[in-house]
């Protein structure tokens, strides 16, 4: 689709598409109407560039009560007009997903997993592209396990890697195995590092986050349900896992790089650990102080957000 849009345009189109999110589905022009389904949103039902034109950043966790909270934080800290308590449920018309938008910043919440997010995925990128977005930064803010990291360490990923540690995420398409790289944006990574310098007690590391199908097995936990594996070889996968530069665990990243790595969106993941596996596999911290953990992220992506549009820190 760009390029046939890119050769028939002159130069300023061609700037103006190069910074715009792109879709990689030529089908989509085709269509009468996309509804974004799991949004309860529409092409025709609503106007997408009058909504959300100006969303500069979108801040995506697992959560929706996390993500109403960050939308409130965000809004109080760009000093926005009015109250954080009125912000609207955007996506109110469903119950997959909560969307709340605070000025130029969108957070959206994904549910759990990477099919979950990968759905709300597609419909975001397809709502950034016909509301015509451009230069959009997206980060998953959310929680993980830490590999050797002490609990609270803040985990800004490098790369996403799956279960043998490969930078790739694998989608089977039409009983094909497709596979993409998992890379993030450098630029990003360092200025998230360089922020979380500039914070009070938000220790913070760049490292490898590997991405897993599931909390317990998936994961080499010794408290699921199931279990086939002795305490030993769970400590010397963790230890193979550190080895590959890994320094935590979580369920969505592979395929959030994946697929704004496709579509041309610079991202990142940040990701607060909750405990050390080496050292155990249920969280036994206690809840005051889990949720200022689970705010750590959110403080940080909020002090890069204000530093990107100039509002002081």
């Amino acid at each position: 689709m760009a390029p046939i849009l890119l050769n028939c345009m002159g130069s300023d189109h061609k700037e103006y598409i190069e910074h715009t999110v792109h879709v990689k589905n030529p089908y989509l022009e085709t269509m009468e109407e996309d509804i974004l389904y799991h949004f309860s949103l529409g092409t025709k039902t609503h106007n997408l560039p009058e909504m959300f034109g100006d969303v500069k950043f979108v801040c995506v966790g697992g959560s929706t009560n996390r993500m109403k909270a960050f939308a409130q934080f965000i809004h109080g800290e760009m000093n926005l007009p009015g109250s954080s308590e009125d912000l609207r449920d955007i996506c109110e018309g469903t119950d997959r997903y909560c969307m709340y938008k605070a000025g130029t910043v969108l957070s959206i919440s994904h549910g759990m997993g990477v099919p979950s997010i990968s759905i709300m995925l597609h419909e975001l990128i397809k709502l950034l592209h016909h509301a015509k977005c451009r230069d959009v930064v997206l980060f998953r803010l959310g929680t993980s396990g830490g590999v050797g990291l002490a609990p609270g360490t803040v985990v800004v990923t490098e790369k996403a890697v799956d279960y043998s540690f490969r930078p790739q995420f694998e989608q089977v398409v039409l009983g094909k195995v497709i596979t993409r790289s998992t890379e993030l944006d450098e630029g990003v990574c360092q200025e998230l590092l360089q922020c979380s310098s500039e914070l009070r007690n938000l220790p913070a590391v760049i490292g490898n986050t590997m991405c897993t199908h599931d909390f317990y097995e998936g994961q080499g936990r010794l408290d699921g349900a199931l279990c086939t594996f002795s305490h030993e070889e769970k400590l010397e996968y963790l230890q193979k896992a550190y080895e590959a530069g890994v320094r935590n665990i979580e369920m969505e990243s592979t395929v959030f790089a994946a697929m704004c790595r496709v579509c041309g969106i610079k991202a990142a993941v940040v990701c607060v650990t909750l405990l050390d596996r080496f050292k155990g596999d249920q969280i036994t911290t206690p809840h005051d102080v889990l949720l200022e953990y689970q705010q750590r992220p959110q403080v940080l992506v909020a002090h890069f957000i204000k530093k990107r549009l100039g509002i002081p820190v």
